[in-house]
């Protein structure tokens, strides 16, 4: 998969090719990104070359193949290259059942999809977006749902400025 991907990426970058050649080999730069819980899925969307990520929600976690349809609707409309997923750690940083539920998901994705996926550290992601929905005005039980989406948003985007730095 690895060479399959250095070889897209080169004839991406091919300036022998027609313009148009070029832009049909072109590996996106869409990532999309989960806030993973038992009864909520947040989701973003992001992009690596801008390094800016947005919220666009969240959908009920109800059974796998539910989730899984959903997510399959998502991947079809932003067509990303790869998923990030939030792993819940202690504030010690030791891994408890959500970590292990987290890496599950992980896993079954990459498997459905064939894309990489990312873990990325989500400690204090939805504490953070609640306190930034709060300070927005959209704070409370009636924007309760915006908080999944929101925490994705987070996440993806502490990925994004930390995959910058490296």
């Amino acid at each position: 998969m690895r060479g399959e991907e250095l070889t897209v990426l080169a004839a991406a970058r091919n300036p022998a090719l027609p313009a148009a050649a070029r832009a049909a080999t072109k590996v996106s730069s869409t990532i999309l990104a989960f806030d993973f819980g038992t009864r909520h899925v947040g989701v973003a969307v992001g992009d690596s070359e801008t390094r800016l990520a947005h919220a666009l929600g969240a959908f009920d976690a109800v059974g796998n193949a539910s989730r899984m349809a959903e997510i399959g609707r998502r991947v079809r409309e932003w067509r990303p290259s790869k998923f990030v997923v939030g792993l819940p750690l202690a504030l010690d940083g030791s891994e408890h059942a959500m970590s292990a539920r987290a890496r599950r998901f992980a896993r079954q994705l990459a498997a459905r999809f064939g894309l990489p996926v990312a873990l990325a550290d989500e400690r204090l992601s939805s504490a953070s977006a609640e306190e930034g929905l709060r300070e927005a005005g959209r704070g409370g039980r009636k924007h309760k749902q915006c908080v999944h989406g929101e925490a994705a948003r987070i996440i993806l985007q502490s990925y994004l400025d930390e995959s910058a730095r490296r």
